[in-house]
């Protein structure tokens, strides 16, 4: 209730309109909140398994991981696939599964949600220098000379280099440089 009252538009954040903000804790599905997850994981990670109850104090942290993080892990990580089994066992656990054929255990029992991150970064995820190297690679690739869809490249048609003809679709060309123009003066040449 507190969260809905706080965009202090009925609900809606501004210039969100189409986004209505319902159900538990809508902040969890917003962009902000999912960008803010800690975990990316490395690449070796290739399933990740869940295992809590939704009763018990011996599961609070796990159910509190599992609303409050996993959105944000399934964000930041979408190779990952990622698994849960409700009220399956006596004890909560993490089980992740690697390209190597090895399993990772982590037991979650009586831990927290934070600790739970904290502990499942550390064996798991990508260091921060690493984070780093792999976004000044992927700068380093993303030529100025080079153009594609806007996803990977700066530009997305020569047409947007300054000094270029213009996009034929957006500004009309000159008379002179269109076919039907040339075609029509070699017509009248020859005659």
């Amino acid at each position: 209730v507190a969260l809905a009252s706080v965009s202090g538009c009925g609900g809606r954040e501004a210039g969100h309109a189409d986004m209505p903000m319902k159900g538990r804790y809508p902040i969890r599905r917003t962009l902000q909140y999912l960008q803010q997850g800690d975990i990316i994981f490395k690449s070796t990670v290739k399933v990740m398994t869940v295992n809590y109850n939704t009763h018990g104090e011996l599961s609070d942290g796990a159910r509190k991981f599992v609303f409050f993080n996993i959105p944000q892990i399934q964000y930041k990580n979408p190779w990952v696939q990622i698994v849960m089994f409700k009220n399956m066992t006596p004890s909560p656990f993490l089980k992740f599964y690697l390209d190597t054929g090895e399993q990772v255990l982590v037991d979650i029992e009586d831990k927290n949600n934070r600790d739970i991150v904290h502990h499942v970064k550390k064996i798991l995820g990508k260091s921060e220098e690493t984070i780093r190297a792999e976004e000044q690679a992927k700068l380093v690739k993303t030529h100025p000379a080079h153009f594609g869809p806007r996803k990977y490249y700066l530009r997305e048609c020569m047409c947007e280099v300054e000094g270029q003809v213009p996009c034929p679709g957006l500004v009309p060309l000159p008379k002179e440089l269109t076919g039907k123009y040339r075609a029509a003066q070699r017509g009248s040449s020859k005659t």
